[in-house]
């Protein structure tokens, strides 16, 4: 009966430090699986950031003089309503508005922010390599597209740093401008402006009494930010892509 119990709690041990042994193994190319994968992922990360430096062009590839003869300059002198929506989602009218409501006065009085110098410099407008409605053109192709960095080299004729330097001071100055003018302002609608919008959709649908406005998303592609934190909060795991994602509110009139 012993030698019998013996040999059982020997088959036990056995059998036990095979599943470990087992365990172990399964651990370990789990291990290495999930190496491999942090691996690649560095990989690619590295590959489209090498890639992203070289997506540039220098000023011998692109044309002489920013402030003339460039494909801006051409939409610019045009004033075709087509063209602008097109390429920057207003018409005409809307561009000047914007530009007379402040966004002129803040490019030529405001210093672009330059390492070399400091900010309470006075600003070198006349040496700048566009004037304000160029800044502003720029800033909004940027926004009102998804296109690289190169493209718009080529249509201001700018060089990278320029490029870069311009779209971080235009972004602010618009900003500044937006929440100035009254249809910046984001604010619910009252009294007969409540009336009018909502008589607009229960004439199409209604059913929908009380309505007065739409609201819908809208992911938009942005770049991946060399920036982990940045990084991590614009990765969408779903879309496997980076986006800012926004909620767009807008009344029946489309305001």
């Amino acid at each position: 009966m012993g030698d019998l119990i013996d040999t059982l709690l020997s088959h036990l041990a056995l059998e036990e430090d095979e599943y470990w042994d087992e365990e172990n193994d399964r651990l370990q190319n789990a291990g290495l699986s999930g190496t491999a994968i942090y691996l690649e992922a560095q990989e690619n990360r590295r590959h489209r950031s090498e890639n992203r430096k070289r997506l540039y062009l220098i000023r011998n590839e692109l044309l002489p003089n920013p402030r003339e003869g460039t494909p801006w300059q051409r939409l610019h002198s045009s004033s075709s309503d087509r063209g602008f929506i097109t390429t920057m989602g207003i018409d005409v009218s809307t561009f000047e508005y914007l530009l007379q409501s402040g966004f002129a006065l803040l490019w030529n009085t405001t210093p672009i922010p330059r390492p070399d110098q400091p900010m309470t410099a006075p600003p070198r407008v006349n040496s700048r390599s566009l004037d304000p409605a160029g800044g502003l053109g720029l800033i909004l192709h940027y926004l009102n597209s998804t296109m690289r960095d190169v493209s718009l080299m080529e249509i201001f004729a700018l060089i990278p740093s320029t490029v870069n330097r311009y779209l971080d001071f235009c972004l602010d100055i618009l900003l500044s401008v937006l929440r100035q003018i009254p249809e910046g302002v984001i604010r619910w609608l009252e009294g007969d402006e409540f009336q009018e919008n909502n008589s607009l959709i229960v004439a199409r649908h209604p059913l929908l009494m009380g309505a007065f406005g739409t609201m819908d998303g809208l992911n938009l592609p942005v770049q991946e930010s060399p920036d982990q934190e940045i990084e991590n909060a614009t990765f969408n795991g779903w879309l496997h892509e980076h986006f800012v994602s926004s909620v767009i509110a807008f009344g029946a009139t489309g305001m």
